[in-house]
């Protein structure tokens, strides 16, 4: 998800998508633990994303 996509959602929506993602990389690294995942870069892709939405919530909540 690209940050100017996180920039038109709602403070509500971003609550939810940050819920989303969490479980999707816990899901993921739960996956890779047990077997590698063919692709792991994901892992990677889904934390940043985390952070993303994470950070833009934290950035609305001080405005």
């Amino acid at each position: 998800m690209k940050q100017s996509e996180i920039k038109e959602l709602s403070v509500a929506e971003l609550q939810e998508k940050l819920k989303e993602f969490k479980k999707s990389y816990a899901d993921l690294k739960m996956a890779n633990s047990i077997s590698p995942l063919d692709n792991p870069i994901q892992l990677r892709s889904v934390r940043r994303t985390v952070a993303r939405v994470a950070t833009e919530l934290t950035k609305r909540e001080l405005q």
